[in-house]
């Protein structure tokens, strides 16, 4: 183990309480749980100072949560601001989910005319107007590749001041750690290390929401934007454009640790881990978490057939299954980004089932990223309900579906296991299983909207991709409609998915899908698969538990069942033509 840094650091909440001079009135925007600032609203009280601290983060959601007399409200108008250096609707989403949070009250955003970082409020109540006025405290900066950023940021304001930037030990934190790993001697071949660890230590409590799986987190924020920061260095250090999922730096590790008020960072690298932690079995159709590695090996291995398998880089086993029999064939995977957790156990549970077919004949490969596994197994022991992206790609740090022949040098690995399916099965449809956040993504010190991924900031339901060569459109629209014809049929999803799309709709804008039977759907002609045709499933599943895991993996199993129905009659007319 190497350290590359290491420091703990005042609060800024402790600060204010040491500055204040008795008899001063003042308002602070700080990263704090609101716990945290009303109890340092307190303090400052007994020493004789009026203060209101308010949440830097989210500050209208804050605002609403916080101060806002909801009652008899009829509508409520928000103009946010739009600023040039950051996407249209970035303070709409900020909002978010408030519309879901304001009972009968009809709700409008509006665009401001400028770009100062206000609310302006109107509330109707009985008729009558109410206008508040909310800052947005945020700066306009240059981060560690180069990007302009808009982000929330601390703020200091004396009653009769306008008051100026105040850097939060949120702020101090990040940038520090960020720039400790930026001036490190990394070498200059890939990958950089094994496991790049940042462990920190911070007192924010999370906040659930009275809507669907919505929690405010500045831990996981934090996580969030340690992951996508540091990927962006490598990225650019490596002369790879940004957002490019080819790289291969090494395990980034973020794990941010609630604490009993400590705030602190230590940075290290260390040795990949190789086994993962155990667990009991769980009845696999009525599953309410992921279950354990050796669990999912064993279903696996009952479902007989011819066992190949693939090493991850610390060694793992990869292990895949080929039911060989007289129907076309099907290649089924999941876990390629194993903090989706739903479409593991779905793919289990379909495999199970089609197994009793007496002419059955697919691959399946479940877990297909188990180094990826493990660390969302080891980062839910201290926060099981945040989406972990750090688990979402290989222990090289590498999306798994980007890794080529031809670019993964002597580092092809798990992906082996993809190219033994299709040549066994000779399949030309392969069903892959996924999923998003099904809370809001943020990543608020790198201006609030996670770059790259835009369409995955907040949940829109349980959704479809089809991507398939040139050609192959017409089976791929049929695919589509009769697999959400199938889905539709499931009690109470295409409820979930109204709901969701509605309130994203509110805050976000359009979807951009097209809506097949009431899901949505994306399809495009994309050659880069060697399979002529890709099903991928997008269910908002990071991460959820008890009765909501059961309806996520039930909805991803559904979805193999009827695309492997539905190819049964598609595939003979297009390989015969």
């Amino acid at each position: 183990m190497t350290t590359i840094y290491r420091k703990s650091f005042e609060r800024s909440l402790e600060q204010l309480v040491a500055d204040a001079v008795p008899g001063c009135s003042l308002e602070a925007w700080t990263f704090d749980d609101t716990n945290s600032r009303r109890d340092t609203e307190k303090r400052l009280k007994d020493k004789g100072v009026t203060a209101r601290i308010r949440s830097a983060y989210k500050p209208l959601l804050y605002v609403f949560l916080e101060e806002v007399n909801l009652d008899g409200v009829e509508a409520i108008e928000i103009r946010y601001p739009v600023h040039r250096d950051a996407p249209a609707n970035r303070f709409r989403l900020e909002a978010y989910p408030l519309a879901s949070l304001v009972g009968d009250a009809k709700i409008d955003f509006v665009a401001r005319e400028d770009d100062g970082f206000f609310y302006d409020v109107t509330l109707t109540r009985a008729g009558k107007n109410e206008y508040l006025k909310v800052l947005a405290p945020n700066r306009v900066h240059t981060d560690v590749v180069g990007e302009t950023n808009i982000s929330p940021t601390g703020w200091l304001r004396l009653v009769g001041e306008s008051g100026e930037r105040l850097e939060t030990d949120y702020e101090r934190l990040f940038g520090e750690a960020i720039c400790a790993v930026a001036n490190h001697e990394w070498g200059a071949q890939e990958p950089y290390f094994e496991e790049l660890n940042i462990r920190v230590a911070h007192p924010a409590e999370d906040m659930a929401l009275a809507v669907g799986d919505e929690v405010v987190s500045l831990r996981e924020a934090l996580h969030e934007d340690f992951y996508f920061s540091l990927l962006e260095f490598f990225q650019t250090k490596s002369g790879r454009p940004l957002g490019d999922r080819g790289l291969k730096p090494g395990q980034i590790v973020p794990e941010v640790a609630r604490s009993e008020g400590e705030i602190s960072v230590h940075i290290e690298t260390r040795p990949l881990s190789t086994g993962f932690l155990d667990g009991g079995d769980q009845p696999v159709d009525t599953a309410v978490e992921p279950p354990a590695a050796a669990q999912i090996a064993r279903l696996l291995a009952e479902l007989g057939g011819e066992e190949f398998d693939a090493r991850s880089r610390s060694g793992r086993n990869l292990s895949a299954r080929y039911i060989v029999g007289s129907d076309a064939a099907v290649m089924i995977s999941a876990g390629q980004h194993p903090n989706e957790t739903t479409g593991i156990v779905g793919a289990i549970r379909a495999g199970r089932r089609l197994a009793q077919r007496p002419d059955a004949h697919f691959t399946i490969s479940p877990l297909e990223n188990p180094d990826g596994y493990a660390l969302h197994q080891r980062l839910r022991v201290d926060n099981p309900r945040h989406m972990h992206h750090a688990a979402r790609y290989t222990a090289l740090g590498d999306d798994l579906e980007y890794r080529t022949q031809e670019n993964a040098g002597a580092h092809l690995n798990e992906k082996v296991i993809r190219f033994k399916a299709q040549t066994l099965s000779n399949a030309q449809l392969h069903i892959n299983l996924h999923g998003y956040p099904s809370h809001e993504w943020t990543r608020p010190l790198s201006g609030y909207v996670p770059r790259n991924f835009p369409m995955w900031t907040l949940p829109k339901g349980f959704f479809l991709v089809m991507r398939h060569h040139a050609g192959w459109t017409e089976q791929a629209e049929a695919m589509l409609d009769h697999v959400t014809r199938h889905l539709g049929a499931i009690p109470g999803l295409l409820d979930y998915n109204d709901r969701q799309i509605a309130l994203y709709e509110i805050h976000a804008g359009e979807t951009g899908f097209r809506i097949i039977n009431g899901f949505p759907c994306l399809s495009s002609i994309d050659d880069r698969h060697s399979v002529p045709l890709t099903l991928i499933t997008e269910y908002p599943d990071e991460t959820i538990y008890g009765d909501d895991f059961i309806t996520g993996h039930t909805a991803q199993m559904e979805t193999v069942l009827s695309a492997y129905e539905a190819w049964q009659g598609l595939a003979p007319t297009r390989l015969g033509s």
